[in-house]
């Protein structure tokens, strides 16, 4: 779950988190960060020292890079995890995701 606030006198976000029973959490948000980003394209690259998520938003005037996001291999494999996870628990709820086929989509 989670809970927005804002901090008094900054232009920084707090939000706070609890899961499963743990402890509370919090972080703290750039202005516009705990909005996010609507992406419907991405690119995933690598070397050895760390995996690169180009998440993309393609219109009809164009792709365009949404944001970049860096992570070491063995954050990779957790990222891995909770997504698998998490489409486990949303498939169990909401039905199977018939992902679409790969490539450009078509506008019309």
């Amino acid at each position: 779950m989670l809970n927005y606030r804002f901090m008094p006198n900054s232009n920084i976000s707090s939000m706070e988190w609890r899961s499963n029973g743990r402890q509370s959490r919090s972080l703290r948000c750039a202005p516009g960060a705990d909005r996010g980003r609507y992406s419907n394209n991405m690119l995933v690259s690598h070397t050895r020292e760390e995996f690169i998520l180009d998440f993309l938003l393609t219109a009809p005037n164009g792709t365009q890079l949404v944001s970049r996001v860096m992570v070491s291999p063995g954050h990779m494999k957790r990222v891995l995890s909770a997504l698998a996870d998490n489409m486990h628990k949303y498939e169990a709820n909401f039905g199977e995701v018939v992902a679409p086929e790969v490539g450009h989509p078509q506008f019309h």
